[in-house]
């Protein structure tokens, strides 16, 4: 197991803030009238699906690949990933004119994996899920010695994750509560260290797909526990195993990790369509899907609901969209 050797400060992602600034879009954090109205909370929107690359994963990534010695980032840089984390990686690789390789599970969005080449990184797919793909960039890694960019259990990736926190409690100083979704726990253990560390008393919730609860099920257990399986409409947390360092930072820092099912998923992305006019990807609308199923169990005035991606395949939402017509007509 990965120990905290280095550990995780409020200092390091304040650098990896000024690391990533000329590099990544300070995203709005928007008020929604419908959603503080409906909750009793007043209810704010961190919307990532507008950063560049239309993700959050572009800060992780570009913290960890500008932070590379000349020696490492010679060796080029290879990853894992179920989309979003991969073009990130493209994204800053590209930026910094490093080679990247990704791997991306077999059934990886085709809206994603050409988003990825995209950016200019070389595309192997492997496997039926991102742990799959993660054992086999593994075995790359190995045989070409480069150097390994991980999603999510890695302080410099969590860093740059943490900085949404920064962005949010500088424009929300009297934030009571910040929602975000967890996989395999960097984008959560990044934004948790932000705000214990700035002030205890902000509570920070999690919020996973009931079909891949890997990190809510280990805190439950008091260590960590890998699924046999996933299966969740929101691929870009659907994780069988925590990190070893998430898991300990999430552990001592997040106040409490709600579940949500598929259905309430999609109904957080046809709200955050139809009120919002955004698009969310389904990890992206985790958060606003647990806010409508009323599953926060938190007291607050101001809360903050990160709306993490909107790299949605089309043809997933579009699917989305017929069932609902459909249950409206028939209704």
């Amino acid at each position: 197991m990965n120990t905290l050797s280095q550990p995780l400060t409020l200092s390091q992602i304040k650098e990896a803030l000024l690391r990533i600034r000329p590099l990544v879009h300070k995203t709005p954090l928007q008020s929604c009238r419908t959603l503080s109205e409906m909750s009793g909370k007043n209810v704010y929107l961190k919307l990532e699906n507008m950063q560049k690359t239309g993700s959050f994963k572009l800060r992780g990534a570009a913290n960890m690949i500008y932070g590379l010695q000349a020696k490492d980032a010679g060796r080029g840089i290879i990853c894992a990933s179920a989309g979003n984390h991969a073009q990130g990686v493209a994204w800053a690789a590209k930026a910094r004119n490093i080679p990247a390789v990704v791997v991306m599970p077999s059934h990886a969005p085709h809206a994603k994996v050409r988003a990825t080449e995209a950016y200019g990184a070389k595309v192997y797919l492997h496997g039926a899920s991102y742990d799959d793909a993660y054992a086999h960039a593994l075995q790359m890694q190995q045989q070409e010695q480069m150097k390994f960019i991980h999603a999510f259990d890695d302080e410099a990736v969590m860093a740059g994750q943490g900085t949404i926190a920064l962005e949010i409690m500088a424009k929300l100083f009297d934030v009571d509560a910040i929602v975000a979704p967890v996989g395999g726990g960097g984008l959560l253990a990044g934004i948790a260290v932000a705000v214990k560390e700035h002030n205890p008393k902000i509570k920070v919730i999690g919020v996973q797909a009931a079909g891949a609860a890997a990190m809510a099920q280990s805190l439950k257990q008091g260590s960590i526990i890998g699924l046999n399986t996933v299966q969740t409409i929101a691929d870009g947390i659907a994780v069988k195993r925590p990190g070893d360092l998430t898991f300990q930072y999430i552990k001592k820092y997040v106040d409490d990790i709600v579940t949500v099912t598929d259905e309430e998923i999609q109904e957080g992305m046809l709200y955050l369509l139809e009120r919002g006019k955004l698009t969310a990807e389904g990890a992206g609308a985790a958060g606003v899907a647990a806010l409508l199923a009323q599953k926060l169990r938190v007291t607050a005035k101001n809360m903050a609901v990160l709306v993490s991606g909107g790299n949605v395949d089309p043809l997933l939402l579009s699917s989305i969209i017929t069932a609902r017509h459909r249950q409206s007509t028939s209704a």
